[in-house]
């Protein structure tokens, strides 16, 4: 029963993270950590989350495209930067204590950006230059790489902070940019054999987050999602609190 709790957790996660141009990971970490999943390593962690995170970010990407709303101008820059260092995060082995303790840092800020979301919000453009969103991207890519996230919780409250576009664009550009990320850190986990996926546990996973994402991506943003995203937010809290126990 707790496996078809887990899907039918990562299915709600996918509807409303996939409404935005994300992935889901930190949401799929938070799933994971409160389940019987939450004892195991965190390369095997970091592995599911970035597989969903492919299935998700690809279904978004898609739907925003069609809508007009990708600008390859300003993703391109972040993406290049983002690559070798997801490679790089994605590759290092990390120790049980600190992947806990950025982990409970990255769902509490999840948890907040969430908290702070407006769908409605409209900008003047201004897209940054690239001695700023290529080392942007580079840093949150090593980050991602490392706690096994794509990166679009930390790109996409920068590129609104700074109104470099409008939440729509910035949901195009987050999708692309997660499912690179996502990539990147397969490959670095794969070149360091680390890569450890069991296709029965998977399968499972991926269908109930291809389903949640299609729905969310293409009919979530137009919905009432306040509820969905106050238990979101209370199970990345509750998520980052029960790291942070096991860590005392």
């Amino acid at each position: 029963m707790e496996f078809f709790f887990v899907c039918f957790c990562l299915f709600l996660i996918s509807i409303l993270y996939s409404s935005v141009g994300h992935g889901g990971a930190s949401g799929y970490l938070a799933v994971f950590s409160l389940s019987l999943y939450g004892n195991m390593e965190s390369s095997w962690l970091k592995q599911y989350a970035w597989c969903l995170n492919l299935v998700v970010a690809a279904i978004a990407f898609y739907h925003y495209y069609r809508g007009g709303y990708f600008d390859k101008k300003l993703s391109l820059p972040f993406i290049i930067g983002s690559i070798p260092f997801a490679i790089f995060g994605g590759f290092l082995r990390i120790d049980g204590v600190i992947y806990d303790s950025l982990l409970s840092i990255t769902l509490i800020w999840a948890a907040y950006k969430l908290y702070q979301t407006k769908t409605d919000l409209e900008v003047e453009c201004s897209i940054p230059e690239l001695k700023v969103s290529i080392p942007t991207g580079a840093g949150i890519g090593f980050f991602s790489g490392i706690i096994g996230v794509g990166g679009g919780i930390f790109l996409s409250p920068i590129i609104l902070l700074k109104k470099w576009a409008n939440p729509k664009t910035v949901a195009a550009t987050s999708a692309l940019f997660i499912w690179v990320n996502s990539v990147a850190g397969l490959f670095g986990a794969s070149i360091s054999n680390q890569l450890d996926l069991e296709i029965q546990i998977l399968f499972p996973f991926v269908i109930s987050v291809l389903i949640g994402g299609f729905l969310g991506s293409k009919f979530g943003s137009r919905s009432n999602e306040s509820f969905v995203k106050l238990m979101l937010i209370f199970v990345l809290i509750i998520a980052a609190l029960k790291r942070v126990l096991e860590l005392i």
